[in-house]
């Protein structure tokens, strides 16, 4: 399942499009190169998660965690050394939480993720377009993206 998006607007519609659709469990892995929008993207789905703090990515402190409709736990990978040092930072309470989970990077650490996850690719087609590939795992996802793409 392949969408493409052609500016901001479109990706912060469709995340908070997400945002709104997310249950208690949910996990979201996103994954791209550097300035494809993770965190902007992270952003939109808090706002669909009624978060009113401003989301900032948590590069140097790997979770960040908001109030919204939901708890919404956001982690990115980027530095991290393994998938022993995420566990050891408690990720399985996480994941298996009252809240959602947005991890950016989550190819880094994919073993240990949840085998019932939605994973996004986003990739930079230019300065503005994004492309994104939703592949979801699990009878949840796929029903998340039916809906989120109707």
């Amino acid at each position: 399942m392949i969408i493409e998006i052609k500016n901001l607007e479109e990706l912060e519609k469709l995340g908070i499009k997400l945002g709104s659709l997310l249950e208690k469990k949910d996990v979201i892995c996103l994954n791209g190169d550097l300035g494809a929008g993770k965190t902007t993207f992270t952003q939109a789905i808090g706002k669909g998660l009624e978060v009113i703090e401003y989301i900032t990515s948590p590069t140097f402190t790997i979770i960040n965690e908001y109030e919204g409709r939901l708890p919404l736990y956001h982690f990115d990978i980027y530095r991290l050394g393994d998938e022993e040092e995420l566990d050891l930072l408690g990720a399985q309470d996480y994941f298996y939480s009252d809240g959602v989970c947005v991890i950016e990077w989550a190819n880094n650490v994919e073993n240990i993720l949840p085998k019932e996850r939605l994973d996004i690719w986003i990739k930079i087609i230019d300065e503005n377009r994004r492309q994104f590939k939703f592949i979801p795992h699990g009878d949840r996802y796929v029903k998340l993206v039916e809906e989120l793409l109707k």
